[in-house]
């Protein structure tokens, strides 16, 4: 069956900055509302184990306190995939297109998602990111940046999570997803099987000031940890 296409990519918002300063406003003043956070995971969580038999492994390897959850990314629900296995409330970046008048934006500001500019060096999402780890929060950071299409995972790291990994000095968490590329086949009434699996944690001594090849360095390492571990998934599926 041939997968259901997906819409062309907008990698950049016309809108101004200052049109997002709100949402940042909001999630730096507080952790996401409980009522809001916890109604949209029990249904995530619903429709993650009863349409795509979302399985999670190792959990116990996420923390307490601060820290950076790094998953592999070829699905708008690989957000809901990998909070819905373990317990802790996770706070992510989605992209700022997703932020437009309605319901759903009402409900990702809440909940505790802020948006980043995307073909733009957003400062506003690393000082929003920043904030949230100070506090003991847990991030959702992609490596690859934008969705890979075919489920594989991308060649190239985006220096942003080394710059967060350095400057806070959290540990980092390493996620593979395997199958959640597929999960568009709703549409056709297909259910793919997801199973998510987490790495053990590992810390990068903190830099105040990294450079840009640092912080490339440290994102690529990131990647070849999902990399190693996604493919591990894949033979054990075979």
């Amino acid at each position: 069956m041939t997968d259901v296409e997906l819409k062309p990519l907008s990698y950049k918002d016309p809108r101004p900055k200052e049109f997002f300063d709100r949402y940042h406003a909001l999630v730096r003043r507080r952790e996401p509302e409980a009522k809001v956070y916890e109604v949209t995971r029990v249904l995530t969580v619903l429709c993650a184990l009863l349409l795509f038999r979302a399985r999670g492994f190792a959990t116990q390897n996420v923390p307490n306190g601060p820290v950076i959850i790094a998953p592999n990314h070829a699905s708008f629900m690989d957000h809901f995939f990998t909070g819905a296995c373990i317990r802790r409330r996770i706070q992510f970046m989605a992209k700022s297109q997703l932020f437009k008048p309605g319901i759903l934006t009402w409900i990702f500001s809440h909940g505790g998602v802020f948006p980043v500019r995307r073909g733009f060096a957003d400062e506003e999402a690393f000082v929003t990111s920043f904030k949230i780890l100070q506090r003991g929060g847990a991030i959702v950071m992609y490596c690859e940046g934008g969705r890979s299409r075919t489920g594989a995972i991308g060649d190239k790291a985006r220096p942003g999570i080394g710059r967060l990994a350095l400057e806070s000095g959290v540990p980092v968490v390493p996620v593979a997803i395997l199958g959640s590329h597929q999960t568009r086949n709703w549409k056709r009434l297909s259910f793919p099987k997801v199973t998510v699996r987490y790495d053990k944690p590992f810390k990068f001594d903190a830099v105040e000031h990294p450079t840009r090849e640092q912080q490339q360095q440290v994102a690529d390492y990131i990647l070849e940890r999902i990399r190693a571990l996604h493919s591990e998934l894949e033979l054990q599926r075979a």
